[in-house]
């Protein structure tokens, strides 16, 4: 079987906010031809990979992708054909060099990894496996909770909800995949049940979640303590409860401002509240509680909740090495958010799982706020073993995709895969009997 790259094709597509993205195509010498899209953030770390986008004011305002499908066309594809697809570390790395910048703005980091996807799975579909059976190899096995985020807030409401960004149902208690999905989709049909007794709103945000316009950043977490009773299942023992204040979006000059609640905190107010949110509700993650530059703030969260729960970097981090090294060094955090688009290339994104998973972190796979249909991170996420992985609320296309995948991956491992349920995290599940 012939794995060599002998063509690479790109477009711009949309995104599942209406914005252009990039798709690659990958065709290999025996023929196989596979594709990867390239998701795109709302509420982005200044320390990401660029984006490259087009800034001419008369195409979708600015938010083009054509130099980056051009820099695919004309600069990668040509010094990639006849390189072997199945080299993924040394096709990547020749990216990197070929790019030559810190932070991958000369091609982009868009074009990068639209490449470094598409020749991923043209490799695994040449292999004649899986796609997360060629990443993992045969120890992939465990699926991972599903991080179901069904109440918005901050940007991705547009500020017309929580400032906090996500609200989370975590459903360890189950016995499957499917039967996490399964409960998951009920408690989100049970919470649109409570918003509309309430006189909520339901329209959802960017990633499917509702966003009722709240008196409080409590508020939402009562709203799914309510829901998850509604069908059954019991909060704590059967489904715990994650956020996502995405904090750096509402700091300014040292403080935090909570407009919703017309409150202005220091990072030491705003860790006294994390730590009755944890001790009032079945918390098992918080990611980023805290500024992407706060470190201060960022040690003494650690030292305060570390021990009970999951503290995830995300604009912290930004899948990283380096800065997940220095968050290791000064005890940061216990976790890390893994973005493929926030570095740029597959081996620099497994790196970042390894530097976590050697010293007992957490890591946890994420879609972006504007994503597609492409269920790459679904695979990924067996692959590399995470335990758990957040990609939206059970509805919308471009999420449920991804549970979709993961069901299928469920049931082609069979007897062979089981669910991480409690076990998927890097503190376990505290006992809320």
């Amino acid at each position: 079987m012939d794995t060599r790259v002998s063509g690479l094709d790109s477009r711009e597509i949309l995104d599942s906010r209406g914005n252009p993205t990039i798709e690659v195509e990958c065709t290999l010498g025996c023929g196989i031809c596979s594709r990867a899209a390239v998701p795109s953030g709302a509420s982005t770390g200044v320390h990401e990979a660029l984006e490259l986008r087009d800034a001419d004011p008369a195409r979708y305002g600015g938010k083009g992708v054509l130099q980056a499908v051009q820099n695919v066309r004309e600069v990668i594809a040509p010094a990639l054909i006849e390189r072997d697809a199945c080299d993924q570390a040394a096709i990547d790395q020749f990216l990197i060099e070929l790019d030559g910048t810190p932070d991958k703005s000369r091609l982009g980091a868009n074009a990068i990894l639209g490449v470094s996807l598409a020749v991923a799975r043209a490799a695994a579909e040449g292999k004649g496996l899986p796609l997360y059976r060629y990443l993992g190899g045969p120890d992939a096995v465990r699926l991972p909770v599903p991080m179901m985020n069904v109440l918005n807030g901050g940007v991705h409401a547009h500020w017309q909800g929580a400032d906090f960004q996500e609200y989370m149902i975590v459903p360890y208690g189950a016995d499957s995949l499917r039967e996490a999905v399964r409960w998951g989709a009920e408690i989100y049909h049970a919470l649109q049940s409570v918003l509309e007794e309430k006189g909520h709103r339901t329209s959802v945000g960017d990633e499917g979640g509702f966003v009722p316009e709240v008196r409080s950043n409590d508020e939402p977490l009562d709203l799914l303590m309510q829901a998850i009773s509604m069908v059954g299942l019991e909060p704590g023992p059967d489904v715990g409860v994650a956020a996502d204040p995405a904090s750096t979006e509402f700091f300014r000059d040292g403080l935090y401002t909570l407009h919703t609640e017309n409150k202005t905190l220091s990072s030491e107010e705003l860790i006294d509240r994390y730590a009755k949110l944890v001790a009032g509700y079945p918390f098992i993650v918080l990611e980023d509680g805290l500024a992407e530059d706060d470190w201060p703030g960022w040690r003494a969260l650690n030292a305060r909740l570390g021990t009970e729960i999951e503290l995830v970097g995300d604009d912290l981090f930004v899948t990283n090495v380096e800065r997940i090294e220095r968050g290791i060094s000064e005890q940061s955090a216990n976790g890390v958010l893994i973005k493929l688009n926030q570095v740029g290339t597959l081996t620099e994104t497994e790196a970042a799982v390894r530097v976590a998973a050697r010293v007992g972190w957490g890591a946890m796979v994420s879609h972006r706020s504007g994503e597609t249909v492409d269920s790459f991170i679904a695979d990924l996420t067996v692959a590399l073993d995470t335990g758990h992985l957040k990609t939206g609320a059970p509805a919308r296309g471009e999420r449920v995709e991804k549970y979709n995948q993961l069901m299928r991956i469920e049931e082609e491992l069979g007897d062979r895969g089981h669910f991480a349920g409690k076990n998927g995290f890097a503190r376990p599940v505290r006992d809320f009997s």
